[in-house]
């Protein structure tokens, strides 16, 4: 499970209630976003960066289907579908695709983020948070 610290409590809270942030560079002609967050930008190394939500669309990049995995908890779930999307706002982001069978997976496939927390997901925005008042990942299904 991810470690969360002050720094990218916003980032898990928001999870927690349905909601994806992104972390944007705010110096003078950058403007990138970017994910995982970092406390820097990763294209100017300005410190000049602040939170900011994202749409939860993306396009499927890359994937490969998961069949051993000793650690928990990923050994309870195999097969999953190991993925990196392209999310609307620019960055590439390492997650989980569900709710599609392995044969429908197509590169370029519009998706939408869902947030897999304690026994309850969640679509982003529907008010209806993941994690049941504790941690929620975000994972993408077909939109």
């Amino acid at each position: 499970m991810p470690e969360v610290d002050a720094f990218t409590r916003p980032y898990w809270d928001a999870a927690a209630e349905g909601r994806l942030l992104l972390r944007r560079c705010r110096a003078e002609g950058c403007g990138a976003a970017h994910h995982y967050p970092r406390e820097f930008c990763p294209y100017c190394w300005s410190e000049e960066v602040g939170w900011e939500p994202a749409g939860g669309r993306a396009t499927l990049y890359t994937w490969s289907v998961v069949h051993r995995n000793d650690l928990p908890p990923f050994g309870d779930r195999v097969p999953y579908v190991a993925a990196v999307v392209d999310l609307a706002e620019g960055p590439r982001m390492m997650t989980e695709i569900v709710d599609c069978p392995e044969a429908e997976l197509r590169i370029g496939m519009p998706l939408l983020v869902r947030f897999r927390g304690a026994g309850a997901e969640a679509a982003v925005g529907d008010g209806a948070g993941g994690a049941a008042g504790g941690l929620a990942v975000p994972v993408f299904r077909p939109a």
